[in-house]
């Protein structure tokens, strides 16, 4: 008998308009950074929330009459400032369901950010095996960055980007941007009857400005230029951005855009190719520090409920085994881990040429296989 097909998902739209993730590029000292102080003293919002990266603006910028925002103490790793981007994320689900003001968030900026996971890659790239012989040989000799390390540098970038599209509230993003000479495909100049073609480049990840719902541009001696709306009541025509000489955020959050005591985050669903990298962040594997709670979700990944498949329960078994190895066996002071068993066996089948057997189905990192134990 055919299994019954599965049954459809189904919402109505609400026509909500949704909160918005703004993004404010331009020129050094185009007023960025006080625009978004300066929303911080608005009647119509609640609690303002303060990353600030770098930039080092965040206690100057409190001195704008009426300015009240509260400045985030972070340790300046990515880690800690997701953590904190969590906890405000948290917050602002916390004051939409009990009706209070939206909260918002002021990230200052995204090319600090960005600098930091590309600085990440690079000394990645240096410690890799291949790598570090060349520069062991010519400190000053060229390497290559895999492109492995670089979409892992993209995924925290997009672990970010979620947390302010789904904010439950207001989220503004600074960036550096600056008009720069237009180039071809080999990196020469681009001319065009005997001009040489500028363009504009944001600081930032390639995708910055098409993740974000609204894109605003700042210059020193110009009025600002909202580049794009992703919004039915503000139209932006196309190749023709809106100038705005007496622009604020609070002019664009809730006049232009129409936002409201009503408006919802916007509704995005994460996608994942599978279900491992979600379950182990749902169950806070990564910061597990006892070996009992790591051989309980060994376990507990098999339940019906998670609907895992056998190669994601695998991989989740091999992640929580390979930790609780760690915890057993931690690295000396050397950086030097002690061998387990399991570390022999596999040295003694290296040098024999052959496949190790089957490993018994226990929550046992360092367990021994059924020819070790023979």
């Amino acid at each position: 008998m055919p299994a019954a097909p599965p049954a459809l998902k189904l919402r109505q739209p609400t026509g909500i308009v949704p909160w918005p993730l703004i993004l404010i590029e331009g020129e050094e000292s185009a007023g960025k950074t006080y625009s978004a102080a300066q929303f911080s003293a608005s009647e119509r919002i609640g609690q303002t929330y303060w990353i600030d990266l770098s930039e080092g603006s965040a206690d100057e910028y409190a001195a704008i009459p009426g300015a009240r925002y509260m400045i985030i103490d972070h340790d300046g790793s990515y880690r800690d400032i997701v953590e904190q981007l969590r906890a405000v994320h948290a917050e602002a689900r916390r004051a939409a369901l009990a009706g209070e003001p939206p909260v918002v968030v002021v990230v200052d900026s995204a090319s600090a950010l960005w600098q930091m996971l590309k600085t990440w890659t690079t000394e990645r790239a240096r410690r890799s095996g291949r790598n570090a012989a060349k520069l062991q040989a010519d400190p000053d000799d060229t390497f290559d960055i895999g492109m492995n390390l670089w979409n892992d540098a993209t995924t925290r970038w997009m672990e970010v980007i979620h947390l302010l599209q789904t904010l439950p509230g207001i989220a503004i993003v600074t960036a550096r941007g600056k008009q720069v000479t237009a180039v071809d495909e080999d990196g020469r100049p681009v001319v065009e009857r005997g001009k040489t073609v500028k363009d504009w480049r944001v600081q930032g990840q390639k995708d910055l400005a098409f993740d974000s719902s609204v894109w605003v541009r700042m210059f020193r001696d110009s009025d600002p230029q909202i580049i794009k709306a992703r919004s039915l009541k503000l139209r932006i025509e196309r190749g023709r951005a809106l100038t705005v000489p007496d622009f604020t955020i609070e002019d664009l959050v809730f006049n232009r855009l129409g936002c409201s005591t009503d408006s919802q985050p916007r509704q995005i669903t994460a996608l994942v190719g599978d279900r491992v990298a979600q379950w182990l962040e749902e169950h806070d594997v990564e910061h597990l520090a006892d070996v009992d709670e790591l051989r309980q979700l060994w376990w507990s990944c098999l339940d019906p409920e998670h609907r895992l498949t056998r190669a994601e329960v695998v991989t989740i078994r091999n992640t929580i085994e390979q930790m609780v190895d760690e915890l057993q066996n931690p690295p000396t002071e050397m950086g030097q881990r002690t061998p387990t068993d399991a570390d022999r066996l596999r040295a003694a089948v290296q040098a024999r040429d052959e496949l190790p057997d089957e490993p018994d189905d226990e929550p046992k990192p360092a367990r021994r296989s059924r020819r070790a134990a023979a």
